[in-house]
């Protein structure tokens, strides 16, 4: 088994990575906070991202509001601290509770201080200011959420708070690359009212302002991804005694996975009985319903595969497809990979029994080398890939993860039974697809 990559090191790099910049990451966290208000002290370019990351929360634009300080030549040369004073004075007119104020590379450069200027004008305003240094040069997105989560914890999660029994914080469930996050974040929900929940806060999505403080009350944690939101997790540990559940497993994707995940929370909450129907119930429901619908799986057996994909999706995915579909995988790129992660990942090729090549934080350019090597039958990942093996001949790209070019009205999970059956739903219509001639062989006569 190789456990890492040599060529992650010392094979060029090029500029076209997966994830987006800290800047972004730290909006997709603030935005998730119900009616708050997000200020990027910024050119008006690096707002864009911020759009971006309101689309990604599904956030609510009649609830909450997105500014951004416009800065021009003038401000990136001499600095736009007054102009940042100037707009959070603006933003008083919104009555929104709460303002995150994020600054980008163009001002931290010329050193502008924001949560100086928050200090300075906390006292002006009657809403909460929370700066957050997270300039595009810091890191990728991904540490932008690290930086957000670190920012809200310590400026709303203060004191002592009584401790709510069975109650849950939930961390970061957007940082995976699941188009649909929603729909695996609303499943863990009903799992954990159906094992016996008493509370459950969301750090961050649709949570309201007044909710954060409680996050304090909970007895546990549940962190929904192998990118970010890790330290949020150790911080709430360290701090309110949180204790994290689920840790160094991989998500509930594929039947093992999926049991393994129940049953663990069976246990927390005492209801493992609960857990083993829930884990009879789902495991009978798809396969009556495969072999209801006729799943054709032939095609799958030992067929040689690749997974090009974030941490989130990409380590579960590994066991569905080689227990669940029969398929045996070479090619392991995430695009990011967290110390933690990397160690499941590794576990998981261990128990499986894998020959797996492995290239973590990997870029289009290391991802497209790679499965050109590699030469595999078929490709897990997203639209990026279905573009760049297209000279390789490769017959099915199973599009899983974003970015995707289908629209999308239903949030579908992929954790869960239901996201197993969402899952091979996609591999089935792809397939079809790849076989479906282009030709017309016939004369329609309308």
């Amino acid at each position: 088994m190789e456990t890492r990559d040599a060529l992650t090191a010392t094979a060029p790099r090029c500029h076209d990575p997966y994830l987006r910049c800290a800047l972004y990451g730290a909006a997709q966290v603030a935005l998730g906070v119900k009616g708050c208000c997000v200020l990027a002290h910024s050119p008006q370019g690096c707002y864009q991202l911020v759009n971006a990351a309101f689309g990604w929360q599904g956030a609510d634009y009649t609830e909450t509001f997105t500014l951004c300080t416009k800065l021009c030549e003038e401000e990136i040369v001499h600095g736009g601290e007054e102009l940042l004073k100037r707009t959070i004075r603006e933003a008083r007119e919104l009555r929104a509770p709460l303002l995150f104020v994020l600054s980008s590379c163009g001002p931290e450069i010329v050193g502008d201080d924001v949560e100086a200027v928050c200090e300075d004008m906390q006292n002006e305003v009657d809403f909460k200011l929370v700066p957050v240094r997270c300039a595009g040069f810091r890191g990728d997105q991904n540490d932008g959420a690290d930086m957000a989560f670190e920012a809200i914890l310590k400026s709303l999660v203060t004191g002592e708070a009584k401790k709510v029994p069975g109650s849950v914080c939930i961390v970061a469930p957007h940082a995976n690359g699941n188009p649909t996050w929603y729909g695996d974040l609303a499943w863990v929900k009903r799992m954990l009212a159906e094992l016996g929940a008493s509370q459950v806060f969301t750090l961050t999505h649709d949570t309201p302002v007044a909710d954060i403080p409680k996050i304090a009350s909970a007895e546990y944690s549940l962190l929904l991804s192998h990118d970010a939101g890790q330290k949020a997790v150790d911080y709430l540990t360290a701090h309110f005694g949180i204790q994290q559940l689920c840790r160094d497993l991989p998500f509930p994707i594929g039947f093992t996975n999926t049991r393994r995940w129940l049953a663990g929370l069976g246990d927390c909450f005492g209801r493992a009985d609960v857990a083993e129907k829930m884990v009879a119930d789902g495991e009978k429901r798809v396969v009556e319903q495969c072999r209801r619908k006729g799943l054709e799986q032939f095609f799958m057996h030992h067929a040689s595969s690749s997974i090009v994909a974030d941490a989130t999706v990409g380590i579960p995915l590994l066991r569905f497809i080689t227990e669940d579909l029969e398929m045996i995988t070479g090619l392991v790129c995430l695009r990011s990979c967290l110390p933690s992660a990397r160690a499941v990942l590794d576990a998981e090729i261990k128990s499986l029994g894998l020959d797996c090549r492995v290239i973590d934080h990997s870029d289009v350019y290391q991802a497209r080398q790679a499965i050109g090597e590699t030469r595999p039958q078929v490709v897990f990942g997203s639209n990026i890939e279905r573009h760049a093996v297209e000279a390789f001949d490769i017959p099915w790209v199973f599009r899983i993860v974003n970015p995707e070019s289908r629209f999308r009205t239903i949030d579908r999970e992929y954790f869960g039974y239901t996201g197993m059956l969402n899952l091979i739903e996609v591999i089935e219509n792809e397939w079809l697809d790849r076989n479906r001639s282009r030709e017309r062989r016939y004369q329609a006569r309308w």
